[in-house]
């Protein structure tokens, strides 16, 4: 019997369809052109709306001018003085003593010199320090100025009440007849020491003056010997004060823009000394000269700073919080506006749209339920902004539940960004607050707006709307 002879070389050359290596070359084959698509397709940058602020200042140093007395001895002898600087007196009051002597009893306050406090005014100094820990903040360290204050006042006017204390008793004593009272001829704040500017008025100011060439402070103390006519004491009898300040030429026109058609501004002032602002009358003297100079006025406050001839200041000009957003991501679009009562609602969504007219081949009359997305809406005009794709110019609409009819045609721009949160670009109306060299404060709350860590297309240039965002 002949056997059958198969070549094995033969067998091996027959192929047959394997489905998995087919398979595998088509999910190959997508995932190459996948990743040669995603290389070659043009990403768009994001950024993270963030809360934030913008605070424009500047710094100068200005001189204080006030309503001030220079009192001056009428005999020679040593001063001592019954109340601490920076304190207000009345008429009548006792402000200082002259004697023959020194007294020892009643000289400058020692360093080591315990004042002794009582229950009350522990009391106090709790409340206020309980006050401080419970509402403190890092970002207002000013608070920490404000409690020394405040516990200062309490200390000094501990120690006010004990040299009263030492002087009345030495005006009862044995040597009584040798020491003269002298009181105080109107209301004010006491300060002693002069400085030769008590005279200084608003027009005489000069760069010199602000530069303090010379500049020196004449302080009186206790037990200090006086001669008849000499200053023993300085009383500022108006609660107005003014901070003089010289302008350059750039912050004249910045100043004089934010005035408009009046001859003043209200301006925001910060302390560098404590830290504290306040608001103040700002005008200008000198317009347009090498040498104008701004003036503040206050109202208030005065006795903070009695003592003090120069304070350095920050001007702030724009302080503003909101949401920060890169200067690169703003944009402008063009819309269409249609009056506000031209919405209505339709469809079971219940979204809102617009009815439109429109006419079939045989010229019937048709209505149609368009919806919309209403990007922003004017409140003073009646006006809503609908985007220009839905519609053509000389499209009619009806109002709804009336004959009444309007033909889109107006229309007008917003500035805004484009928001990627759902992975494709929707426009949101912007209202900028400020700006710095690279961002924007924007309002923060807008129903059309932006909300904090929403994103946004780093690039508003690049974008379209209701494009995917390829990251």
């Amino acid at each position: 019997m002949q056997r059958e002879v198969t070549n094995l070389k033969t067998y091996k050359r027959k192929g047959t369809w394997n489905i998995g290596v087919i398979l595998f070359g088509v999910v190959f084959i997508y995932l190459a052109v996948s990743v040669l698509i995603y290389l070659t397709k043009d990403r768009i940058a994001v950024y993270e709306v963030r809360e934030g602020s913008i605070l424009k200042d500047t710094a100068y140093t200005g001189i204080v001018l006030r309503t001030e007395q220079v009192v001056t001895a009428d005999q020679g002898g040593y001063v001592n003085y019954f109340l601490e600087e920076g304190q207000k007196t009345a008429v009548g009051a006792n402000i200082y003593t002259i004697s023959k002597k020194k007294l020892e009893d009643a000289g400058e306050k020692k360093e080591d010199e315990s004042v002794t406090l009582t229950s009350e005014d522990w009391n106090s100094i709790l409340m206020k320090a309980q006050a401080f820990n419970e509402s403190y903040r890092p970002v207002a360290f000013s608070a920490v100025a404000t409690l020394k204050n405040e516990t200062n006042a309490v200390l000094t006017s501990k120690s006010a009440q004990n040299r009263i204390t030492q002087l009345n008793s030495l005006l009862s004593g044995e040597n009584a007849e040798d020491i003269f009272v002298y009181t105080a001829q109107d209301d004010g704040v006491l300060v002693y020491s002069t400085d030769g500017f008590e005279e200084l008025s608003l027009g005489d100011v000069t760069e010199e003056h602000l530069a303090k060439a010379g500049y020196m402070q004449n302080n009186f103390s206790n037990n200090m010997e006086v001669k008849a006519g000499d200053p023993v004491y300085k009383l500022i009898t108006g609660e107005e004060w003014t901070l003089v300040i010289k302008l350059t030429k750039e912050m004249e026109e910045t100043l004089l823009e934010k005035m408009g058609d009046k001859d003043y501004t209200s301006v925001k002032v910060r302390f560098t000394k404590d830290n504290e602002t306040m608001w103040a009358t700002l005008r200008i003297y000198n317009r347009g000269k090498d040498d104008a100079y701004g003036y503040f006025t206050f109202y208030n406050s005065m006795i903070r700073y009695a003592s003090e001839r120069y304070l350095d200041i920050e001007l702030i000009l724009e302080d503003e919080s909101g949401l920060k957003i890169p200067k690169s991501a703003l944009t402008t679009k063009d819309f269409f506006i249609v009056p506000e009562d031209y919405l209505t609602t339709g469809g079971a969504s219940k979204e809102t749209g617009v009815l439109r007219q429109t006419k079939d081949k045989k010229g019937t009359l048709l209505t149609e339920f368009v919806p919309v997305t209403v990007f922003y809406r004017d409140t003073e005009s009646g006006m809503v902004y609908l985007d220009k794709s839905l519609f053509n110019e000389g499209d009619v609409l009806l109002r709804e539940e009336s004959t009444e009819t309007t033909k889109i045609g107006q229309t007008d721009s917003l500035k805004g960004v484009y928001n990627v949160n759902k992975g494709y670009a929707v426009f949101k109306q912007v209202h900028i607050l400020c700006e710095s060299e690279e961002y924007y404060i924007v309002e923060e709350g807008n129903r059309y707006g932006l909300s904090n860590y929403d994103h946004i297309a780093l690039d508003g240039s690049s974008v379209q709307e209701n494009a995917l965002v390829t990251q």
